[in-house]
């Protein structure tokens, strides 16, 4: 089925451990409702029109409901209104003595209005309940947003929240000249996957998020853009103060430890390259990407654990060796 080729493509590939793991215990002929269970796990925007589109049936269902609520609501008040207009006819017309027009108005206007207020306590209260019934849809959207952008093992904002999150720079009314990218690649990454297996490569992974995490503030929008790939976005920043927080991250990735706490095996240091890219300096969210991507090559070039910030002369190094690069 077309929803399945992504998720066997990724689990034969093994490009994420976790999932080829995951997609292995599942056996010879696994479910569709197995594969479904991991592809929301591991693709949730694949499921995403589905889930939506449960919220929008509940929600249209509540509102609705509310608007018969209203429109019975409605009818209430206008036969309470009619009856008090007939009431003051009667009492203007003096067809009869006072006493009795004034008792039975007396009693038809409290058996109405009594009336009228339960009725408006009932709807009250189911208009109250629906919209907590909406309030609870709304949370289910927003728990299953945070899901949708969230790479589920370093639990970092993945690369869908990062091209919304860098399309917005330029969507800002004061401009780009405010937010810089920063993007981050682990050396030599395959060397953990091929010497001690993808569990260790997968800590790597985990280490320099939570490292990344632990060195920036709360507010600092940080992302694992794919692969051993990460990206930091920064605003009202300069580039002074970006290549502060670009090396902080370095010395703080290289000075962290990697052992296993069982066997006393060292897998050895930890470090990366980055590049620096101002937003000032793109006009889209894609060509600060690959200007950012372009600084990030020429630090590898310049021996890695190191960042470089772009300039317009790093292109043409980059167009000559770039399949070494990606290599």
């Amino acid at each position: 089925m077309p929803r399945n080729y992504e998720l066997v493509y990724e689990a034969l590939n093994a490009s994420n451990a976790s999932l080829s793991r995951e997609f292995d215990l599942l056996g010879r002929a696994p479910g569709q409702d197995q594969l479904d269970a991991l592809g929301k796990k591991h693709f949730p925007h694949h499921h995403r029109a589905n889930v939506v589109e449960g919220a929008h049936t509940k929600i249209s269902s509540e509102l609705a409901g509310m608007l018969r609520l209203l429109k019975q609501e409605q009818s209430s008040l206008e036969s309470y209104s009619k009856l008090l207009g007939e009431t003051y006819h009667r009492i203007s017309a003096k067809s009869a003595s006072s006493t009795d027009i004034l008792t039975n108005v007396v009693g038809m206007l409290s058996n109405a209005t009594g009336d009228t207020m339960e009725k408006g306590k009932v709807v009250v209260e189911h208009m109250v309940e629906r919209a907590r019934e909406m309030e609870q849809v709304k949370l289910e959207l927003d728990e299953y947003k945070r899901i949708a952008n969230t790479d589920p093992l370093t639990r970092l904002a993945n690369r869908r929240a990062f091209d919304e999150m860098l399309s917005r720079i330029y969507d800002d009314s004061r401009g780009a000249i405010y937010h810089s990218l920063i993007v981050a690649d682990i050396d030599h990454f395959k060397k953990f996957n091929d010497t001690f297996g993808h569990p260790v490569g997968d800590r790597v992974l985990g280490v320099v998020a939570a490292v990344m995490k632990s060195t920036l503030r709360k507010d600092v929008f940080i992302s694992r853009t794919g692969g051993e790939e990460f990206a930091v976005v920064l605003h009202d920043t300069s580039l002074d103060v970006t290549t502060e927080i670009a090396e902080r991250i370095r010395r703080a990735v290289k000075a962290t430890p990697l052992k296993n706490q069982k066997t006393g095996v060292d897998y050895g240091p930890v470090t990366l390259s980055l590049g620096i890219c101002m937003a000032s300096d793109a006009e889209s969210a894609e060509e600060l990407y690959n200007k950012a991507d372009v600084a990030l090559y020429a630090a590898k070039n310049s021996g890695r654990n190191c960042f470089q910030v772009y300039r317009p002369e790093l292109n043409q190094e980059f167009e000559k060796n770039w399949m070494l690069y990606k290599s």
